[in-house]
């Protein structure tokens, strides 16, 4: 027996489990479907609405598996953060499985990063990229032979006999996403996520995906798994998950987990044909960026179901815009908010704060557009500076010994950025008020008044960030 998990609990992180939507690890889901029908058997651990590690080392006992594979689920941006949290939960996670004799191999963000840790911790390999072929060749392998060499299996590190580790070639990622078979979702409690989800919203929200990868260059975003290439699914394929999604599962609605959703009018154009044709539309909201929603694209996305698109807008400042490699620019998140909104859907904005060189001016810059353009909804955070990235880079020399959040709505800064934590977080609250409530002069005006004592004593120069 394989026994695949991931170790994102949401009762490890307050914030999420306030907004309480869960979603199943759709990434662990598509390695299960690929293992089994490859011949393996496969058991779930859900960690999303488990109370906490202990609940897997009861299902290590009484499923008693001969390989652990615990994969996090790669397109689910709660992953990508690799807090302090999930991290220790991984940890502790392997070496339950290897006290017990299994085989185990980890997949995610934070083990490609540091895959000496997890292999420190008891894994018997970390694999690299997408899961679902490097998965199904290591049960194989394992299968076959416990003690088997793994030195043949492409995009995996392994302990070295002198303490170091050993990588072996880099395995390619998938391109075919259509010939891959839909996720196991009978491997996981669909009825717990609906009362999860009516219980706060009333309804539900199940998550599919499309694409893998993002093709732009934002300095700050790590690609640890997919890379900076972009493979995408047919119209077709999606719109016949969404079909059998209605008729097994039945969710009031859809999150497209991808980085960037549709990416070209005629993909999104097809999508909305092949809906209508298979009778398959269910709302859903997914990410995008200001200069793809042009306005034939959001009436397509209109057609199609869309009724709710996260747009990465960061600032209102285009020098900060321009600093982070962003490739878009102010006018076009104002004209993408107002298309959104001109078909009914909800334009909502990722902000960032804290980017190096943000001052003052900055800030009141994105308050400012906050203001004009009224998204439907904001989530704001700081910059996070991730192995990989040439913000990364940027920062080294100024992190310290703590280097990840310890939970998703931490917000610390990590480097030293203009601003204190403090500070960051008072702008924060700040700005959420302003999308929800309107302008308050008030509270702008002191922290206007606090600013200069919460600058940094040592923020990172301008001269360090690249022109």
């Amino acid at each position: 027996m394989i026994l695949l998990a991931h170790s994102y609990y949401l009762a490890h992180d307050a914030k999420q489990q306030a907004r309480m939507k869960p979603y199943p690890p759709l990434a662990t889901l598509l390695a299960a479907a690929v293992l089994r029908r490859g011949g393996h058997p496969v058991a779930l651990f859900d960690a999303m609405l488990a109370p906490g590690v202990e609940a897997f080392e009861d299902m290590l006992d009484a499923v008693r598996p001969s390989v652990v594979g615990i994969l996090e689920d790669n397109f689910n941006f709660l992953t990508k953060m690799c807090t302090v949290r999930m991290r220790e939960a991984t940890v502790r996670m392997v070496g339950a499985a290897h006290e017990r004799g299994c085989r185990v191999v980890v997949n995610g963000s934070d083990s490609a990063d540091r895959p000496a840790l997890y292999l420190a911790a008891g894994a018997d390999a970390v694999l690299l990229g997408e899961a679902e072929m490097g998965m199904l060749e290591l049960a194989d392998a394992w299968t076959a032979d416990r003690s088997a060499a793994l030195g043949g299996i492409a995009g995996l590190v392994l302990p070295a006999t002198r303490g170091d580790v050993v990588r072996t070639p880099a395995r390619h990622g998938l391109r075919d996403l259509d010939a891959l078979p839909l996720p196991a979702w009978d491997l996981v409690d669909a009825g717990a996520y609906r009362a999860a989800w009516t219980g706060a919203h009333g309804r539900m929200s199940w998550n599919v995906v499309t694409s893998r990868g993002c093709p732009y260059g934002c300095n700050w975003c790590a690609k640890p798994v997919f890379g900076r290439r972009y493979t995408q699914r047919s119209p077709l394929s999606v719109a016949e998950e969404m079909r059998r999604l209605k008729d097994e599962v039945a969710p009031d609605h859809v999150w497209f987990a991808d980085d960037i959703f549709g990416l070209t009018p005629e993909w999104i154009a097809e999508l909305a044909r092949q809906v209508k044709r298979l009778d398959a539309r269910i709302p859903f909201m997914m990410q995008s960026r200001v200069n793809l929603m042009r306005p034939a694209v959001v009436r397509a996305l209109a057609e199609a179901g869309a009724e709710e698109v996260w747009l990465g807008v960061e600032s209102g400042s285009q020098k900060i815009l321009d600093a982070m490699d962003k490739g878009t620019t102010v006018q076009e998140a104002r004209a993408a908010t107002r298309a959104l909104q001109a078909q009914g859907i909800r334009a909502c904005w990722f902000v960032q704060l804290g980017y190096p060189t943000e001052g003052w001016d900055d800030l009141v810059m994105t308050r400012d557009l906050i203001r004009d353009e009224r998204p439907d909804d904001i989530g704001v955070s700081v910059s996070y500076p991730l192995p990989g990235t040439r913000f990364h880079e940027m920062v080294r020399e100024q992190l310290g010994a703590r280097r990840n959040w310890e939970d998703t709505d931490d917000l610390a800064m990590l480097f030293h950025g203009t601003y204190t934590t403090a500070f960051y977080r008072r702008v924060r609250d700040v700005l959420h008020r302003e999308a929800a409530d309107g302008a308050d002069e008030g509270l702008w005006a002191a922290l206007e008044m606090d600013e200069p004592a919460h600058r940094s004593e040592t923020p990172l120069a301008a001269a360090a960030v690249p022109a």
